[in-house]
């Protein structure tokens, strides 16, 4: 038994932390084949102009604390409701958490501000869910939206490499595809109905309930129009991130002028759908999405690799000073919470013995 659940362990382990790290090893290792590191380094010193990418980066931190102000509606929906610097370090800490270990940042903060604020771990994670869905939706309707208007010159793009476009063809004409994905809402459908007293049955469906609760509030919350507003704020600071990119190097700001605003939002949108492939903090992934999109527009590999290798570099740079002065700040938070506990703890010890003085006295001077 003690065997199996170690295999079990070794399993997850592999499955969160190896084959990512494997993914963007070897991504990152495809990307500079064929690259000239030196004249990518040139194109980065010599053409790039650092001041867009720096108000790019502040950027960034907004959309961040947009995602905390929209999470806290959805909480407080729920009946929980954290200080706002306490979601703001839980938004800063999912971002930072997750270049070390993929998809663990979301569980990190559902775990934070479970145990800050005495709640259901699952209620929370539930409501994590609804946050990411909303993101995963957000993207699927600008991807459909952007494709539609961009469709000629990726079309073109695509015929000149028949074989990505024979594959992406029959990915999605798949009948596995499609096939897997109804037998497993069957599947989870058929579980959650199914009546019975075994325990261990009877525990999960509990949780996934919890997790439904957690989920379900974005449709019965109120304040549903200022959620709305948070989250075209998180994803029009995105959007702006990537055309504020774009400023810092003269071939980008070419591809602007001769393409318009879409070229910039076509290449936001490839990236953000690569961030979906398991990865370290999506490097490997984002910047072969970003090199593709700017190939579409006619940008070369080396000019296209300079960009992507700069701005995902400084992101991830600035998202490991944050994780710095998040984890130093919840430290700090943690300890004048102490303080705060063992201050009232004292003061009602403080009560309790004037009070039994009191008693006594009483006692004393009626005997």
């Amino acid at each position: 038994m003690i065997s199996e659940n170690k295999k079990k362990k070794g399993l997850g382990a592999l499955l969160k932390y190896v084959i990512p790290l494997i993914i963007s090893v070897g991504l990152c290792y495809l990307l500079f084949t064929g690259i000239d590191f030196g004249e990518m380094v040139s194109i980065i010193r010599n053409q790039c102009d650092f001041r867009w990418i720096a108000l790019a980066m502040g950027v960034s931190i907004v959309s961040f604390v947009c995602r905390a102000f929209r999470w806290r509606i959805q909480l407080r929906a729920l009946g929980i409701d954290p200080p706002i610097r306490a979601l703001i370090y839980s938004i800063f800490g999912t971002y930072s958490v997750n270049l070390v270990f993929p998809r663990l940042g979301e569980v990190w903060r559902t775990g934070y501000i479970a145990q800050r604020q005495h709640a259901q771990f699952t209620t929370v994670f539930g409501s994590m869910v609804a946050d990411r869905l909303a993101d995963t939706f957000t993207v699927a309707i600008m991807a459909v939206i952007v494709f539609f208007l961009a469709s000629d010159a990726i079309l073109d793009f695509l015929r000149a490499n028949v074989e990505s476009y024979a594959a992406i063809g029959n990915f999605l004409s798949s009948p596995w595809i499609w096939g897997t994905a109804m037998v497993l809402v069957a599947a989870v459908w058929i579980f959650m109905t199914r009546r019975t007293t075994t325990p261990w049955v009877v525990r999960v469906q509990q949780i996934i309930r919890e997790l439904w609760d957690g989920f379900a509030v974005i449709v019965r919350m109120p304040r549903k129009g200022q959620w709305l507003l948070w989250t075209l704020g998180i994803w029009g600071c995105f959007s702006a991130q990537m055309l504020i990119c774009f400023q810092a190097f003269p071939f980008t700001r070419q591809i602007l002028a001769e393409h318009g605003v879409i070229a910039g939002v076509v290449t936001f949108v490839l990236a953000s759908l690569s961030m979906g492939v398991p990865s370290n903090g999506g490097i490997g992934p984002w910047q072969w999405a970003v090199i593709f999109a700017l190939s579409i527009y006619g940008c070369g590999r080396s000019e296209a690799a300079a960009f992507a290798n700069l701005v995902l570099g400084t992101q991830t740079l600035m998202l490991i000073v944050l994780g710095i002065f998040t984890f130093a700040a919840i430290s700090l938070d943690r300890k004048k919470m102490l303080a705060a506990a063992k201050s009232v703890k004292n003061k009602l010890n403080d009560i309790r013995t004037t009070t039994t003085n009191i008693t006594s006295k009483s006692k004393w001077q009626k005997s």
